[in-house]
């Protein structure tokens, strides 16, 4: 039950002590940030939460704590992003599309954690995957372009909607020499690869994910693998597709076969490309924008759900730049 009482404050039933600890988060954390960006004290009294302040201050406050319910409520954590985005569709009127976040649950992690989008422009990134065959999501690090685009692969093979996912990336050196690395050659393209690797870990566990790369069903893949071949019933992500060349752009795009989807995913502030070499992510982006099943996402800072500082360090870059 929620309510005003006598003293004009706002009471919220919670309705279990996970629930509660979701709500407060680490030492209080979420409580207190919710309390910067709102002007309204909130404090957890046993399972029940206190809102104070004024009629303005505890409206906006209880909004947020409801568009919020269904990561609390299930006793997930709740994190800067969240409140930022929830306020954000609350000051732009899209409470009801908000709300809707919760319905696109992806898949479960392997800690149990409900992997959905978290904010409006990745819930339209989501829905771009899910209705184009050829999706462009183009933004800074760390606002879930690789992460979100396997999720949905890996729960497309698992509805048998694909047979395979094939995962790559260029293997261009930002700021060493690929040759003096040791090992194989194999050896060497694994750490490019590795935040695809890292991404599977998260859906499927290190096990099955080991399982899956030897019968061939999942392919990580340096991008000149792809050269001459024809993928067929897959799902396809370009990851870090910011360092393609436009021609290589070109090879890849054409490697889709029947009944196959592809991602490609690139932050173009960071290119690592030779000075004066034109990216074939802003070139395919510019120039593919207005075909039919192709779509093109663009996500800013205000999607960065890693750290918070992420989120002010791409900001802070940006200024730099327009500068």
């Amino acid at each position: 039950m929620a309510g005003v009482t006598s003293e004009g404050h706002f009471v919220l039933d919670l309705p279990d002590t996970d629930a509660a600890l979701a709500l407060a988060g680490n030492g209080e954390q979420t409580l207190h940030h919710l309390q910067a960006l709102t002007g309204a004290s909130l404090v957890i009294r046993g399972l029940q939460l206190v809102i104070g302040g004024r009629p303005a201050q505890l409206e906006r406050a209880a909004a947020v704590v409801e568009l919020i319910r269904p990561l609390w409520q299930e006793g997930q954590a709740v994190s800067a992003v969240d409140l930022q985005a929830a306020l954000t569709a609350l000051d732009t009127g899209r409470r009801d599309a908000h709300a809707e976040l919760a319905d696109q649950v992806l898949a479960r992690s392997q800690r149990g954690n409900l992997l959905r989008p978290r904010t409006l422009r990745q819930k339209a990134y989501v829905e771009a995957m899910e209705r184009h065959d050829l999706t462009f999501a183009l933004g800074p690090a760390g606002t879930g372009k690789t992460f979100l685009a396997t999720v949905l692969a890996v729960r497309m093979l698992s509805e048998r909607k694909v047979e395979r996912l094939v995962l790559t990336r260029p293997a261009v050196e930002a700021g060493e020499r690929l040759g003096f690395l040791p090992g194989d050659l194999q050896q060497k393209v694994d750490p490019y690869l590795r935040p695809l690797y890292d991404a599977l870990h998260a859906l499927l566990g290190a096990e099955k994910t080991t399982t899956l790369l030897e019968k061939g069903v999942i392919e990580v893949a340096p991008l000149a693998y792809m050269r001459g071949r024809t993928l067929e019933e897959a799902f396809v992500i370009l990851d870090e597709a910011q360092n393609t060349t436009p021609a290589q752009m070109r090879m890849v795009l054409t490697r889709l076969g029947e009944r196959s989807r592809m991602v490609v995913t690139g932050d173009t502030t960071q290119v690592d490309l030779p000075p004066g070499q034109l990216s074939g992510l802003v070139d395919a982006a510019e120039v593919l924008a207005d075909i039919n099943g192709v779509a093109v996402c663009r996500l800013t800072s205000a999607d960065v759900v890693r750290h918070p500082l992420v989120q002010r360090v791409v900001d802070a870059y940006a200024r730099r730049d327009q500068r």
